[in-house]
């Protein structure tokens, strides 16, 4: 049985759920839908009305994470 992990504050990856990639508070809501809305246009209220199972705090949550994911360095080869 998969074990979810909490990698920073509402961001949580379980190996068995949306094939393991990082989801908002163990549902399977994830990370990636939320940045795709708001790449759409949408703000964090329209996020929150088109996924009402989400809190604002789970939108900044999202952009959070996706910031450190980019901080960290790219090898190029």
């Amino acid at each position: 049985m998969g074990h979810t992990v909490e990698l920073m504050d509402r961001i949580t990856v379980n190996p068995e759920q949306c094939g393991g990639r990082p989801c908002v508070r163990g549902m399977r809501i994830r990370v990636s839908d939320v940045l795709e809305l708001l790449a759409g246009g949408l703000n964090a209220a329209d996020v929150v009305a088109e996924l009402p199972d989400l809190e604002v705090e789970d939108v900044a949550a999202c952009l959070r994470f996706a910031s450190r994911r980019l901080g960290h360095p790219i090898l190029a080869a």
